[in-house]
């Protein structure tokens, strides 16, 4: 059968029709540029930007409203949606190759690469967006790229309209101090950080480079590891419009959003290794250790702690605690006419700094074995361990003869009281372990003790403490500060 020239014709477009329905098909259903190793840019007809939706709340949010006003403003807008899990209700999102859901948790069921976002992005600049921004203008994302291209800061941001528009911050983050601190800005709309919503534009290669590009809350991350990192953002005299459909409308949704909200950038502080943060106006927010937790490192070995090999230093929060065990400690000898002194380590660290070494794990006090019957919870701890009304555990040490007061049952920082006693002038004890600074000394340093600031109160210390000093561990000492354990690690070979 011969087929008319209509017939041909008809069936090729029929066919090309099947061909194009077919790959837009497998199109959606493919991590996009999945086998790609990295984003790439764009082509000079197409978009440079991809829209990319992180922080919104799956029960409450304005994120259809978000994706469909960029759409407007160019229906070939690549947008991605990023969330941990599949969100629930689901999104109303259209349809449209441009437009795809992120999922970042693995799954059995999906390759690597779709639990990856730059899978998904092949342009060069992304802008991450919030929850609640409306576009309404168009050409906002091309001028914050010509922004971006013309300037010298690695990220760009213009604030959305919303009650809670974006201002700039200057944030000094100190990974070996575990601490962030937050403070105004000096030379605003250049910025370490942004405190509030905007949209926020960088270049996909920088994004994806970060160790955790998408962890949320964005902002609070993002600006982490920026700031870090010395990249400075810029904000720009441009502003995004809210969302008609506010997010989060109803005070139980605020509440629910607001709780979750805090649990996460706990647990994100917490990954993050910050314990510390520090707002402008002295506030602080602690992250760490407590008297209901353990303390934030384990067994130490050698003389150096675990976190010492990371090139960090004590945690502020365990150090927080060692001053507050060492202050309470201190009241309950001076009443009870104990008489101690600071020793080893603790007496370097008031000659050097006022207070505890930065990197050391306990305090140190020398008492007179005398004295030990004049206090309640030493009579008591000669017995047993007790737990004073205070909530401080006092007990005799397993490692030898002395006492050790911990921070808590669970939390086990603590200070440790070393009983000396005079034979022929030269002070001694029972006790010896293999450190360098436990050898006997003359009495005489003790004869008078002389009052010194240490950890944010008057302590006792022995006379001539410099001499005490570089009698327990060389001269120099106050001077050259050094790890405890030289031979395991240096302080002056580490980063």
């Amino acid at each position: 059968m011969r087929l008319t020239r209509c017939q041909a014709a008809l069936a090729a477009a029929i066919t090309l029709n099947l061909l194009v329905l077919f790959y837009v098909s497998w199109l959606q259903h493919q991590p996009r540029n999945s086998r790609a190793r990295g984003p790439r840019r764009a082509s000079a007809a197409g978009p440079h930007v991809t829209v990319l939706v992180r922080e919104f709340e799956a029960f409450d949010n304005a994120v259809p409203e978000l994706v469909d006003s960029f759409l407007q403003q160019d229906p070939a807008q690549p947008v991605v949606v990023a969330a941990d899990t599949l969100p629930y209700p689901p999104l109303a999102l259209p349809r449209i190759p441009n437009v795809r859901l992120a999922l970042l948790q693995p799954a059995l069921d999906r390759p690597a690469s779709a639990s990856r976002p730059e899978t998904y992005v092949t342009t060069e600049f992304v802008a991450l967006v919030p929850d609640g921004t409306r576009a309404e203008a168009p050409g906002q994302l091309e001028r914050m790229v010509e922004a971006l291209r013309a300037g010298n800061a690695r990220l760009v941001a213009a604030p959305v309209a919303t009650a809670n528009p974006a201002r700039c911050l200057a944030l000094n983050v100190s990974v070996r101090e575990w601490t962030a601190r937050y403070g105004a800005a000096p030379a605003a709309p250049r910025c370490d950080a942004l405190d509030g919503d905007a949209v926020v534009l960088l270049r996909a290669r920088d994004l994806f480079n970060l160790s955790a590009p998408l962890a949320r809350p964005v902002g609070t991350s993002l600006f982490l590891q920026t700031s870090l990192r010395g990249w400075a953002v810029q904000l720009l005299d441009l502003t995004f419009a809210a969302a008609h459909q506010t997010p989060l409308a109803t005070a139980h949704a605020r509440w629910k959003a607001e709780r979750e909200g805090r649990t996460r950038r706990a647990a994100l502080l917490r990954a993050l290794g910050i314990r510390l943060v520090s707002w402008e106006g002295g506030r602080l927010e602690w992250f760490g250790c407590n008297k209901e937790t353990t303390r934030c490192f384990g067994t130490v070995v050698g003389d150096t702690p675990a976190y010492l090999y990371e090139d960090r230093w004590t945690p502020p929060c365990c150090l927080r605690a060692l001053r507050e065990t060492a202050r309470y400690v201190v009241g309950v000898l001076e009443a009870a006419g104990v008489r101690y002194w600071l020793e080893g380590g603790s007496l370097l660290g008031a000659a050097r700094h006022g207070d505890i070494i930065p990197w050391d794990y306990d305090v140190d006090l020398g008492i007179y074995l005398e004295d030990v019957g004049n206090c309640e919870q030493l009579r008591g701890a000669e017995a047993g361990s007790v737990v004073d009304e205070r909530g401080f555990v006092w007990e005799k040490a397993v490692e030898g003869d002395f006492f050790r007061v911990q921070y808590s049952e669970s939390n086990h920082l603590h200070v440790d009281l070393w009983p000396f006693y005079p034979r022929n002038g030269v002070m001694t004890k029972d006790t010896w372990l293999d450190h360098r600074q436990d050898v006997e000394f003359p009495e005489h340093f003790l004869q008078p003790l002389v009052p010194l600031p240490f950890a944010g109160f008057v302590a006792q210390a022995p006379n001539n403490y410099r001499r005490f000093l570089e009698l327990k561990f060389g001269p120099g000492v106050i001077e050259n500060p050094q790890y405890p354990n030289p031979a395991l690690l240096s302080l002056t070979g580490s980063g």
